[in-house]
């Protein structure tokens, strides 16, 4: 495993994330597979408020070895359905929900926390003065954001930059071969920003494993009902199987390498339900896609940047008249 550091900071953070939400519910296995990680190199665990269980399983596990790992955790959801300060990114949510984390993971800091999703309520100056204040108290050493639009991701860091707030280091968001809206705006700015990407869903499910497009489809309960997925899901499971055989990898590695193929700031968060199936996943960081592969896996995907990113690719190009005719590289 190898390590980046988190956005603009000093953590060093592993290029692949483990994704702790199936932690929903204490269950045997799951302390195998953290140390299936940690020994793979892995050092950033990533949980949330809102998964269950997941803090207090993690809290448990983590018990004597807490400092080896970057520990980040989000808020936002709902603590109490029927208070209607429960959610939300406004100061008074954050305080107790953080408070509430760090009880249930039984440490009394966290390396990164994450705003869950964007509060429209809120405004953002609160957000990221009140996440400054917890920084500040040492509670918190690092903060990102998850499922926000990137013209609130620009303007917080800018808002911070101006103030001398705390800013945000990394950005989490979707993205795998089936779900790659991100790069019309989110992962430029990021690039831009110099902010660190965890991309959640990095398999879309388990559809990208190949488990629901290959002949021996799964009869069992899964993620995803396979009744809903349509000729394109299939077709770009079936590409990414077809890279797999050539390579002599697994479907799952090629679709977790591709992430990383022409982002190399984004780390995918992987899960798993069994230390077999991490070991897996964990392998796709020596999994190097050839150019032709990656051309062809995002062939299968159909996807257009759109506007305004055709547009001015467009008006960048020598001859259009619209910089001159001078060639500028």
């Amino acid at each position: 495993m190898r390590y980046r550091v988190l956005g603009r900071t000093g953590l060093r953070v592993s290029e692949v994330f483990f994704g702790a939400m199936s932690f929903f519910e204490d269950g045997p296995g799951h302390g195998a597979m953290l140390d299936a990680y940690a020994d793979a190199g892995g050092n950033v665990i990533d949980t949330a408020s809102a998964y269950g269980e997941s803090e207090n399983v993690l809290g448990g596990l983590l018990a004597g070895r807490r400092d080896r790992f970057v520990l980040a955790t989000k808020y936002t959801v709902s603590r109490d359905p029927d208070d209607p300060n429960g959610g939300g990114n406004h100061r008074k949510n954050l305080v107790l929900s953080l408070e509430q984390s760090l009880r249930r993971l039984r440490t009394d800091y966290v390396d990164v926390l994450w705003v869950h999703v964007w509060d429209r309520r809120t405004p953002i100056e609160e957000t990221m003065r009140a996440l400054d204040d917890v920084v500040r108290s040492g509670k918190v050493l690092y903060i990102g954001i998850s499922d926000a639009p990137a013209w609130v991701v620009s303007r917080a860091n800018t808002l911070a930059e101006w103030r001398g707030w705390t800013p945000f280091a990394g950005l989490q968001v979707p993205y795998n071969l089936l779900n790659r809206d991100v790069e019309r705006e989110l992962l430029p700015m990021a690039d831009a920003l110099g902010l660190s990407v965890a991309a959640w869903a990095p398999l879309a499910r388990g559809v990208l494993s190949g488990r629901f497009s290959g002949p021996d489809r799964p009869d069992g309960p899964a993620r995803v009902d396979a009744s809903t997925l349509g000729e394109r899901d299939h077709a770009v499971a079936r590409a990414v199987m077809e890279v797999a055989g050539e390579l002599g990898v697994a479907a799952s590695q090629v679709a977790l390498a591709w992430t990383r193929a022409r982002w190399p700031g984004v780390h995918p968060i992987v899960g798993a339900s069994s230390v077999a199936q991490l070991t897996e996943n964990l392998g796709a960081v020596d999994v190097v896609l050839p150019d032709e592969a990656v051309a062809r896996l995002e062939a299968a995907t159909g996807f257009e940047p759109g506007f305004p990113a055709e547009f001015i690719a467009q008006c960048d190009e020598p001859g259009t008249g619209v910089y001159g005719r001078a060639e500028v590289y």
